[in-house]
C-alpha cells in the first residue's frame, strides 16, 4: 500500500470515528437527565497506536499456537482491523440521581469533534490536491 493510499484511508476511519464520537456526545447530551443512565465515550486511538507500534517494532519472540484460538500474542496487527468502541462510564456519579453527564463539557466536545472534523476534510481534501497538482505535471 503506497503513502497516498493510507493517508486518505486513515483520514477517511478517523473521519467516521469522529461521526460516532459525534453520535455518542448527541446522545449523552439527550440524556442528560434521565435517571441512572451512564456516559459514553469513543475509543480508537489507543488501539491505532497499538497496531502501528507492532508494524514498527515487531517483536523476535513469538508464542507458537496449534489452534486459530489460542491467545496470539506479539503479533503483527493490521492497523485496519482496528475499531472503534463505545466505552461506558460506570464509575463516576455527578448528579444525584445517578447521572454523570455534565451537558456543558459534552457541549464543548460536539463543537471539538466538529472541529476535529473540518480539519480532517481539509487534511483530505489537501492529499486529493496533491495529487492534482502531480497529474498536471
Amino acid at each position: 500500500m503506497n503513502t497516498f493510499t493510507r493517508s486518505v484511508d486513515l483520514l477517511q476511519r478517523a473521519m467516521s470515528v469522529n461521526s460516532l464520537r459525534y453520535q455518542v456526545s448527541a446522545n449523552n447530551i439527550a440524556n442528560s437527565e434521565v435517571p441512572n443512565y451512564k456516559r459514553q465515550e469513543v475509543n480508537f486511538e489507543s488501539e491505532l497506536k497499538k497496531a502501528f507500534d507492532s508494524e514498527k517494532n515487531p517483536n523476535n519472540f513469538e508464542l507458537a499456537t496449534s489452534d486459530e484460538r489460542h491467545i496470539q500474542i506479539n503479533q503483527k496487527m493490521d492497523y485496519r482491523d482496528v475499531e472503534p468502541r463505545r466505552v461506558t462510564d460506570w464509575y463516576t456519579t455527578a448528579n444525584a440521581n445517578g447521572n454523570n453527564v455534565d451537558p456543558e463539557s459534552e457541549a464543548m466536545n460536539v463543537m471539538k469533534i466538529q472541529l476535529n472534523y473540518r480539519l480532517l476534510a481539509q487534511l483530505e481534501n489537501f492529499e486529493f490536491n496533491q495529487v492534482r497538482v502531480a497529474m498536471k505535471k
